[in-house]
């Protein structure tokens, strides 16, 4: 009976270090091995014209960040002041860390003044002893002298070995800081960009919203201010100025040859032009419409 163990054909091709086959490997995906990826439906999309936030359509007043999200006013607000709040108690809790490290700074070259006032007192003392002891004839100080001589070049002697209290009582200022946590901000973070906000950052817009059998606010769906056409994954834009939303191709035909606004008539600069955030859909060219987590696997 031959025990020799052959290589599968497997194995041996380009690409054989896989220990599953795509058979296998496609029921273990139920159970959570591999990168997981799943479509998502417009369900799971934003429309235009709905809080980053709340998620629901905006009742009230609109606003929009430097960054293109809109917020409804008065979910932003709550979020930076209660933010605001956080921050000032994290900023107390590292003030008092860091003033606990400082103390300890002070004590422990108080306490290194000390010592080196104390160690030279007995140096004092001490040279003071060796010399009566050398005016009145004594034979130990050869002795001594002897034994501080051999402890500078005997190291393996007793009295030359480190001491372990006076090694473990160093304070190393930069280690401590070092290991302090960061200071939190100044400002709060943008929910959705992460950049700090101000309060006075947030820019008042004008959104149209459809009509529908007198029904206002009609599922969130909100109009080009000019056009009048439905915005859904279009590119859009607000002046600042004036507030007012549109498309991006009416701002180029109409707003941005002449710098006015076609709604209100205000003139405006090419700073006051923000680019709002597209709406997504479940459809591939409104964007990335593949969610994936990772997972470790055996390769």
């Amino acid at each position: 009976h031959d025990n020799t163990i052959t290589m599968t054909r497997k194995s041996k091709q380009p690409g054989g270090h896989n220990p599953l086959t795509y058979a296998e490997t496609k029921r273990l995906k139920s159970s959570g091995y591999g990168t997981q990826s799943t479509r998502l439906t417009s369900q799971s999309m934003l429309p235009f014209g709905h809080c980053c936030l709340s998620l629901s359509q905006i009742e009230g007043d609109a606003v929009a960040t430097p960054s293109g999200h809109i917020y409804s006013r008065e979910t932003i607000v709550q979020y930076l002041l209660t933010k605001n709040q956080e921050l000032k108690e994290q900023m107390a809790e590292y003030d008092r860390k860091r003033l606990q490290v400082e103390n300890r700074r002070a004590e422990w070259e108080e306490n290194q003044k000390k010592k080196s006032q104390h160690s030279f007192r007995s140096k004092d003392q001490g040279a003071m002893s060796n010399a009566l002891v050398l005016k009145d004839g004594g034979g130990g100080g050869q002795e001594a002298k002897t034994e501080n001589s051999l402890s500078h070049v005997s190291y393996w002697l007793s009295s030359s070995q480190p001491d372990a209290s006076a090694a473990g009582d160093g304070f190393d200022y930069e280690k401590e800081i070092m290991a302090l946590p960061s200071p939190p901000p100044g400002r709060p973070p943008s929910p959705m960009s992460g950049e700090p906000l101000k309060l006075k950052q947030l820019i008042p817009i004008h959104l149209v919203h459809e009509q529908d059998e007198g029904i206002s606010n009609n599922g969130g769906r909100v109009l080009c201010s000019v056009s009048q056409k439905r915005i859904t994954t279009q590119e859009t834009i607000a002046i600042k100025s004036s507030g007012q939303v549109m498309l991006a191709s009416v701002f180029n035909e109409l707003a941005k040859p002449t710098m006015t606004c076609p709604v209100t008539g205000k003139k405006f600069k090419d700073k006051d032009v923000i680019k709002l955030i597209k709406g997504k859909s479940g459809f591939a060219a409104s964007g990335n419409v593949e969610a994936k987590k990772y997972n470790p696997t055996l390769t």
